[in-house]
């Protein structure tokens, strides 16, 4: 169970941090507590399994990976939890999913992995490919980006106003 000072520090972390040498004391004061109780709370609420991690996500384009793609995967059923923790290792896979397959789309595993251009996509693809001895896949590049933002659970309230 989640109170409200939980709400209030999730509703903080769960965007960008601030740019600052101290983006958790900035946070701790919007929040009204103090810098130590506000990360005793984030770590209490990761030991809880409330959040299950606390990272920062890359912008790939400004990063120089300039090219993205989706590879969906026709994985054996019997293999997929296999297949999909070799795929997690390697360090150019951002997401790893298993989805059921559709009727008229048979793939069944995800990955989503991020190179300079769409050669060194097709390169990661078949390094993947060859880890798990998979020859069916087919590459979905990123063509343009409409939106990509964080899941926001918590609005965060300034005087009774959700901003």
């Amino acid at each position: 169970m989640i109170d409200e000072q939980d709400k209030r520090v999730i509703s903080l972390i769960q965007g960008d941090l601030p740019l600052d040498p101290n983006p958790f004391a900035l946070l701790a004061k919007k929040s009204g507590m103090g810098e130590d109780k506000f990360i005793d709370r984030i770590k209490n609420l990761k030991e809880r399994g409330i959040i299950r991690r606390f990272g920062a996500t890359l912008r790939h384009q400004e990063a120089g990976f300039n090219s993205n793609a989706m590879i969906a995967w026709l994985a054996p059923d019997n293999r997929i939890d296999q297949i999909g923790k070799t795929f997690a290792r390697f360090r150019e896979v951002s997401h790893c999913y298993h989805r059921t397959p559709q009727k008229d789309w048979p793939y069944n595993l995800y990955t989503m992995i991020h190179g300079s251009s769409r050669e060194e996509c097709h390169s990661i693809a078949d390094r993947l490919s060859q880890s798990a001895s998979l020859k069916e896949y087919q590459l979905l590049f990123s063509e343009k980006e409409f939106k990509k933002t964080s899941m926001k659970y918590f609005a965060e309230k300034n005087h009774g106003k959700t901003i």
